[in-house]
């Protein structure tokens, strides 16, 4: 390898390959999108926060979710929409770098309250007198506090090892954000103790995470078809519907992103540009359309809200 005597300080992110002339109207779905996630995921922190009927684990754990999909959406949207709209494609060496350890660090904290949420199905479906007792609100914002801090231990060490490399090649990435396999790629340098501790940390985390859940599902379903009536068995699987749902919507885009920077070199840019936008945008939107749809405490306060608003839409109206 021939000596680097440089590094470059930029990056260049990358939109759509080939529908450079389109970008500017393809960012108006991406932001009627941020703009769901955010909305949504405020309303799921403002319905759990206010109403004291939901402080309980699950409802606790959900509202997790939602400050954690904030957060990623915040992190990365603003400079996709900003690469779409303005092609504002350079990206500052430490503004990649931040933006790649909260990437990895909020996902690992995602998969971590994925897993809790799980914990608490199977506690209360497989343990129903002992739930209370064992996830109290005290020991769910623990868990919350535990997750965080996995996620940042596990993850702050790829950005020094990022850190570490000189990059005098090639500066464009092939997604519109920074993420670790997509940066290590660009190094004038040897990569090995990024690309093993990279495939430690994710099978570690999300991989443990994974087989856990799994797990979790395995003893839930063994338990629900004990139960000696269908109704029950149906009442008790129907409160696990909403979390599955979630896991799907996080590790499924997470499977394919990693596949297609595994095995993807030879695939059209635009692929790995879709995938990777796909596991960024659809977890916020979808987990609080899940959860308004499937619990009723949740839809409830929102039809509401709705009703509220709509009623003082109407007698300004009437008043003016």
């Amino acid at each position: 390898m021939n000596p680097c005597n440089f590094t470059h300080t930029t990056f260049i992110l990358i939109g759509l390959p080939g529908l450079e002339s389109a970008q500017f109207w393809i960012a108006l779905p991406l932001l009627t999108i941020y703009v769901v996630a955010v909305l949504g995921n405020c309303t799921v922190v403002f319905i759990v926060r206010t109403e004291h009927s939901l402080h309980a684990p699950m409802y606790l754990f959900l509202c997790m979710l939602a400050a954690i999909d904030l957060a990623l959406s915040t992190f990365t949207m603003p400079k996709i929409l900003a690469l779409f709209w303005f092609n504002s494609q350079e990206i500052t060496f430490d503004m990649c770098l931040t933006q790649m350890f909260f990437i990895h660090t909020l996902s690992a904290t995602e998969s971590t309250v994925l897993l809790a949420m799980a914990f608490d199905r199977y506690v209360a479906i497989c343990h129903p007198l002992r739930h209370a007792a064992i996830l109290t609100n005290t020991v769910t914002v623990q868990i919350g506090i535990v997750a965080v801090v996995r996620g940042s231990i596990f993850f702050f060490p790829i950005t020094l090892l990022i850190k570490r490399l000189r990059f005098c090649g090639s500066n464009v990435l092939t997604h519109s954000y920074c993420v670790h396999p997509d940066m290590m790629k660009l190094a004038h340098a040897d990569t090995m103790p990024n690309v093993v501790y990279g495939l430690t940390a994710i099978l570690l985390v999300m991989g443990v995470d994974a087989v856990l859940i799994s797990l979790s599902y395995f003893l839930i379903i063994r338990t629900v078809l004990q139960l000696p009536s269908r109704t029950e068995r149906a009442r008790a699987f129907g409160t696990c519907v909403s979390h599955i749902g979630v896991v799907l919507a996080f590790y499924v885009p997470l499977i394919g992103l990693s596949v297609v920077h595994r095995f993807g070199n030879s695939l059209h840019p635009i692929v790995h540009v879709l995938m990777g936008n796909v596991y960024l945008m659809v977890p916020p939107v979808i987990n609080p359309i899940i959860y308004a749809a499937k619990t009723k405490q949740i839809r409830s306060r929102v039809l509401a809200m709705f009703k509220i608003a709509c009623a003082k839409e109407l007698q300004a109206v009437g008043s003016s």
